[in-house]
């Protein structure tokens, strides 16, 4: 999502070109629009934001003409306001005296900005990053120096975000952190912060790591870390990378999915913050429980999740949803729909011509067209009638992971808010992902060896693990080029079990409750000589049925497909790289589809 990055030097100097950098940098993440300022020795501010791309925006506002002693850009992908260079960031607040920008989501926004206006405050956007400047403003207008006055606007600020702030008369920018990623570089002459490490290695590689509940005050010479809980000093020892700049990227995973299959539970959890607090979940809602018919239209790992989403809203809701692939649609259910009926358009990218079209055929019946989609600024994003972001931030790798999961949870969140159900059982969900990380990697690094030379098998599941199995058969086949099918698992009886002959491999993916319909499907290929993996919560009923077990942890059962997702791609990646394959480009394959 969002990325920012300041600096602060020693004597008034041209900063645009080293801010436009940066941002060129940080614009890996996905974001909608840019924006720079810098802070003069006489305590002008210059400020230059707009919707659009880094190098558009900064041709057009000369940012390379900027100047400064301390500077920041802030590149947005929008969460809280519309993209617009009102929106854009950074912010000053009322007087034009404090400058900020962040990244990350403020979830209590809407309450602060009420608060402000009514201390009197000018609060000019919707945007959560001006909430963060102006919860500054609140106490250094009571006289608060600017540490203090962070310290207790840390605590106003409910979310995961980090922040960069600079009064004018200071010498030095303020960060904090609570939840996002903060890091901070030391130079010759300049210190630099960054929410992301490739921003700052081109400047020097002494770098100082900032964690949760931590303030760090950035001087020319150095910088110093102070807690937020009771602001005392915080000695760290500031440490020398040496890795290439793609290492830096990958933040120091081998590979682009590896680091996004470890990114889900920091995803997860912004995604469910941004919800709870989104004035947009209840209008989206009210749509789909008011529809004659509602549909959930995707492509690939997108459908899946629709898929998934389909059963979520059965089982949390009572209510029935038709998944079904974009280009069927048009065919199979557009000449039948009317205004009466709603369709929840699924892509990571926005730009997937299959589910555009989709979109445009069911727009011209007069369809209500939603849309849960990661690309802030996308095709779909636009032409939708209403819209939930994933918050995934920008996902490289060309197999699908972390949106996955997202446009996965966000089915089960509306699902649970539709069926007037508390979304509370959702939140040890990113803790659960974690653990679940933790405890299957070794278990499927055992099984790699087992699995590498098969060029076919199949992943089998049930009710709300149908899905993951036909997404996980999706990973195997991206990544691996053995062919994998996804299918029922009560369905496997019905022909594919002939290909069943002695070491023949079939995953079973399972809930909880479908532990004894899953047992029958692994004996019907046990006793045929098949290899059977079970991949599901601790069971003895599958220790004692299956060859081999990946255990996940105990959890709610609406939870357990998101968690038997991980194992699957992780399966994926391990026998993509064991085969020779590059996991985040694999041939024949692209990120964004927009061709029929």
């Amino acid at each position: 999502m969002c990325g920012i990055f300041g600096i602060v030097t020693d004597k008034e100097q041209p900063l645009g070109p080293i801010l436009l950098e940066a941002g060129r940098r940080l614009a890996y993440r996905g974001y909608d629009s840019v924006g720079c300022a810098t802070l003069h020795a006489d305590g002008a501010i210059d400020l230059r934001k707009d919707v659009g791309k880094v190098n558009e925006v900064a041709a057009r506002l000369h940012f390379e003409e900027m100047t400064g002693t301390r500077g920041m850009t802030q590149l947005r992908w929008a969460t809280f306001g519309k993209p617009s260079q009102v929106n854009s960031q950074p912010h000053l607040d009322s007087d034009g005296d404090l400058v900020g920008a962040h990244n990350g989501n403020v979830v209590n926004n809407a309450e602060l900005r009420e608060q402000f206006s009514a201390e009197g405050m000018t609060v000019r956007s919707t945007n959560d990053g001006e909430s963060c400047v102006h919860a500054v403003e609140r106490y250094v207008d009571q006289g608060y120096d600017m540490l203090q006055a962070i310290r207790h606007a840390y605590r106003d600020l409910e979310g995961d975000y980090s922040f960069i702030i600079g009064r004018v008369g200071e010498e030095c920018l303020y960060a904090f952190k609570k939840g996002s990623g903060l890091v901070v570089g030391i130079g010759e002459g300049a210190t630099f912060a960054s929410s992301d490490l490739p921003s700052i290695l081109p400047l020097t590689r002494h770098i100082l790591r900032v964690r949760d509940g931590e303030i760090v005050v950035l001087r020319p010479e150095g910088a110093a870390l102070y807690s937020v809980e009771d602001g005392l000093p915080i000695q760290r020892e500031v440490e020398v990378i040496t890795e290439s700049m793609d290492w830096a990227v990958k933040g120091g995973y081998a590979h682009f999915m590896l680091k996004e299959i470890h990114e889900q539970p920091q995803v997860a959890a912004e995604l469910l913050h941004l919800l709870e607090a989104s004035e947009h979940v209840q209008p989206f809602v009210e749509r789909m429980a008011g529809a004659r018919n509602l549909y959930f239209i995707g492509c690939g790992t997108s459908y899946h999740a629709c898929s998934l989403g389909a059963v979520y809203l059965a089982q949390a809701a009572g209510r029935s949803a038709i998944p079904i692939l974009a280009p069927q649609f048009i065919p199979q259910y557009a000449p039948a729909v009317g205004p009466d009926d709603v369709g929840i358009f699924v892509s990571q990218s926005g730009e997937t011509k299959d589910v555009l079209s989709a979109l445009y055929a069911a727009q011209r019946r007069g369809m209500t067209a939603l849309a849960l989609v990661n690309v802030s600024g996308s095709t779909l994003m636009n032409e939708s009638d209403h819209y939930l972001p994933l918050a995934c931030g920008y996902e490289i790798s060309v197999p699908a992971t972390k949106t996955f999961t997202n446009q996965a949870l966000a089915f089960l969140f509306l699902a649970l808010r539709m069926g007037g159900r508390s979304t509370e059982a959702l939140a040890p969900l990113p803790e659960l992902l974690e653990q679940t990380l933790a405890q299957v990697e070794p278990q499927v690094a055992a099984l790699e060896p087992q699995l590498v030379s098969h060029d076919d098998l199949y992943c089998l599941g049930y009710g709300l693990t149908y899905p993951i199995a036909l997404e996980g058969a999706l990973k195997l086949k991206e990544v691996t080029y053995a062919h994998c099918e996804g299918m029922l698992s009560t369905e496997f009886k019905h022909g594919p079990l002939s290909a069943v002959d002695e070491g023949y491999p079939v995953l079973f993916v399972v809930g909880q409750e479908d532990v004894p319909v899953i047992v029958s499907g692994i004996n019907e290929i046990a006793c045929r000589g098949g290899r059977t993996i079970a991949i599901g919560v601790e069971d003895a009923r599958l220790r004692t049925n299956a060859q081999e077990c990946i255990t996940l942890p105990p959890s709610d059962p609406l939870l357990t497909p998101l968690l038997a997702t991980l194992p699957l791609q992780l399966l994926s990646y391990r026998l993509g790289l064991a085969r020779g394959y590059d996991p985040d480009f694999p041939r024949n394959l692209s990120k964004t589809l927009t061709v029929d």
